[in-house]
């Protein structure tokens, strides 16, 4: 089987996973994964689907602004809801499961939308998350949400694959994440430590660098990651990055040589026991 092939035999999966819905809420936060689901719940149940953005300050002002952008271009119906994570102790104090929280305070908010359409709310987990430390995903789980594309079999490369199918100018962008994932484990989430951090990352995109993230290890230490096809060329940038950070009271700044890594401030959190299992977000065991 060709890989187009399998590709649209993913697509026309979601679609009947889709159409079996009376109505849909999905939690869209303008990366890959949620824009192909907020797209394809568009095409398929038209305005019973709802396509809801939680703002707070996790949410880089760019990424707001760029996913309500795509919204109201594709003719998405889209709401914007605030969330209130950073009032729960247990969120600002960034333990390895931080991420329940913050899935738990995006239930609060879209779960009574949903339950006024009898609409299921569906998140944008692809296969490849399946396995990772992604507690957040067991919290949706918990609270009755549907992952959609991993019903379908979908992977990351299925969904960027479509979304160009789709003509979804989200295709080729970056995995990103909110701001509080930039922050070492342990170190206090506060509004203050996520601008600083958003304000390096702006100050490193300037210079030209699309994969990107700044780390705020603790103790006013930032570890810069760039793509590795562009650590070459961050090189003789480095003093200007170092400075920059400096600048915004990063007093020890590093340049991680084995650049940009997902979930790098995961490394040795896998080991502690909260993955993903299949059969959480598929409801079967494989």
């Amino acid at each position: 089987m060709s890989i187009a092939h399998a590709g649209s035999d993913k697509l026309a999966a979601l679609r009947d996973i889709l159409g079996a819905m009376p109505a849909a809420i999905v939690a869209y936060s303008g990366g890959v994964d949620s824009a192909l689901l907020a797209e394809v719940a568009h095409q398929v149940l038209g305005a019973a689907s709802l396509s809801v953005t939680a703002d707070s300050s996790s949410l880089p002002r760019r990424e707001l602004e760029a996913a309500s952008a795509l919204a109201k271009r594709r003719g998405w119906r889209h709401l914007v809801v605030g969330t209130a994570e950073l009032d729960d102790p247990g969120y600002v104090a960034n333990p390895l499961h931080r991420c329940y929280h913050c899935k738990s305070a995006l239930f609060d908010r879209l779960q009574p939308l949903a339950d006024e359409r009898g609409a299921p709310v569906l998140l944008g987990t692809v296969t490849d998350d399946l396995g990772d430390w992604r507690p957040g995903h067991a919290a949706a789980t918990e609270r009755g949400g549907r992952h959609p594309l991993v019903e379908a079999g979908m992977a990351k490369a299925d969904v960027r694959a479509l979304s160009a199918e789709l003509g979804l100018p989200t295709a080729a962008k970056p995995a990103a994440a909110c701001l509080s994932s930039r922050l070492a484990y342990g170190v206090p989430v506060t509004t203050a430590a996520l601008a600083r951090v958003e304000r390096a990352e702006e100050l490193v995109a300037s210079l030209g660098f699309s994969v990107l993230r700044v780390r705020d290890l603790g103790g006013d230490a930032a570890r810069v990651e760039v793509g590795t096809d562009e650590l070459a060329r961050l090189a003789p940038l480095s003093w200007t990055v170092t400075e920059g950070l400096r600048e915004l009271g990063f007093a020890s700044v590093t340049i991680d040589e084995r650049g940009y890594r997902r979930g790098a401030l995961n490394e040795g959190a896998l080991n502690q026991g909260t993955l993903i299992p299949e059969a959480a977000v598929t409801g079967r065991d494989n």
